[in-house]
């Protein structure tokens, strides 16, 4: 049974309704919260991970570096880096979503690279001596060959972005970690129940969003090679 079950159906169950109930604009407004900073963070993230990705499969030898760096930045606190934003960005949401779009910048890089380096070299060559440019190249043959491998990377990204926009509650910034604080600071489950449902089923929904979005920009071709 699930550990859900009991608060909703047991003898209780109208205490968490009723909270419910009373506070349905605030519920809203913690989900529109968490969707926004978790856009803004991974799409923050993808701006910069992608050009990354492009420059370092140019010029290989950037690729060590720009792991290592992408790599450091994933290992630090998340707290830590939203106290050294603070004293210039204040509490806004620019303090959230730097830092949430930092984490996203190792699996962003490190997918692409990977998804354009599977490309067969046949393939790549056959492109250029039908005249194919670099960028033509890029954008018509190697990335859409390439997207299963960057769509999972960003799927990585979306889902644990949306795991840690609860964090930013700690230094008072909204989302549904607002309701999760709310339920700990009160020893009250129920909005720390709503708060962590809630933020799975985003998660849930965002992964299924982004199978789809894999299955309408892969090649037909691609996907019937991978189920043979």
């Amino acid at each position: 049974m699930s550990p859900v079950a009991p608060l909703l159906a047991g003898p209780e169950s109208w205490i968490w309704w009723s909270w419910v109930g009373d506070h349905l604009g605030d519920i809203g407004d913690a989900l529109r919260e968490h969707l926004l900073l978790t856009t803004l963070a991974v799409g923050l993230g993808f701006s910069v991970a992608f050009p990354l990705a492009l420059a370092a499969r140019r010029w290989r030898w950037l690729y060590p570096p720009v792991l290592s760096v992408t790599g450091i930045l994933y290992t630090i606190p998340s707290l830590a880096l939203f106290a050294l934003l603070i004293p210039w960005t204040g509490l806004s949401r620019t303090t959230a979503v730097v830092p949430l779009a930092a984490y996203t910048l190792l699996i962003l890089v490190r997918n692409t690279v990977i998804g354009l380096e599977s490309v067969p070299a046949a393939t790549v060559d056959a492109a250029t001596g039908m005249g194919y440019g670099p960028v033509a190249r890029l954008v018509r043959v190697e990335l859409p060959l390439a997207v299963p491998t960057i769509i999972a990377g960003l799927r990585i990204a979306v889902v644990s972005t949306i795991a840690l926009v609860t964090v930013t509650a700690v230094i008072g910034l909204g989302g549904l970690g607002a309701l999760i604080k709310d339920g700990l600071n009160r020893d009250f489950r129920t909005p720390l129940v709503v708060g962590t449902v809630l933020c799975v089923a985003l998660a849930v929904i965002a992964d299924l969003a982004l199978v789809g979005l894999e299955r309408l920009l892969t090649p037909w071709s691609r996907r019937s090679r991978s189920r043979s």
